[in-house]
């Protein structure tokens, strides 16, 4: 009657093996390789965003199309990328953290739109700049859904039955 319950917990379940240490967990357990594969992915998604303004350079005062182009392609290719891993087959548990969050989490780009915003409301284009600001959303939500749709239509998914595998499913 002298032993409590937590005395307990620390004897062995097989008189043979001795007691069990307790585990112990690093903080970044499970989560390492996600943190790893975002910051690849960003860095190469952020490389080749500044690669296409090298390759369409903006003057400072000229409206910011090319950022705009570059937030409306990378929302495309998450509405394709997005289709695929989701409805038609399983990607590895790293994929959709590299290649959505990173790359393209770095090549789409929220902190130079806002500054180009920024940039035309110092410049005095008002209209432009709040035409910039709501274009740019209406755009990228626009290649979502499109290229959602089309992926779907491309491969012959049609509200989430698609064709191939056992229950309509592709393989998996």
């Amino acid at each position: 009657m002298g032993s409590s319950r937590s005395d307990l917990v620390h004897e062995p379940i097989d008189p043979d093996t001795g007691p069990v240490p307790p585990a112990r967990h690093s903080p970044w357990r499970g989560q390492g390789p996600v943190v790893g594969v975002v910051a690849v992915g960003g860095a190469l998604g952020a490389t080749a965003r500044y690669g296409a303004s090298l390759l369409w350079v903006t003057p400072p005062s000229a409206f910011p199309w090319t950022i705009l182009s570059v937030n409306a392609v990378g929302c495309a290719i998450i509405g394709v990328f997005l289709v695929l891993i989701t409805e038609m087959w399983t990607a590895h548990r790293l994929m959709r953290p590299f290649f959505g969050t990173g790359v393209l989490g770095g090549f789409t780009t929220f902190s130079t739109y806002a500054v180009d915003f920024t940039r035309l409301v110092q410049d005095g284009r008002i209209a432009i700049a709040f035409g910039y600001l709501l274009g740019t959303l209406v755009v990228a939500m626009t290649a979502v859904w499109a290229a959602v749709a089309a992926t779907r239509r491309v491969l012959g998914v049609y509200g989430g039955v698609y064709g191939g595998g056992p229950g309509g499913r592709a393989a998996r």
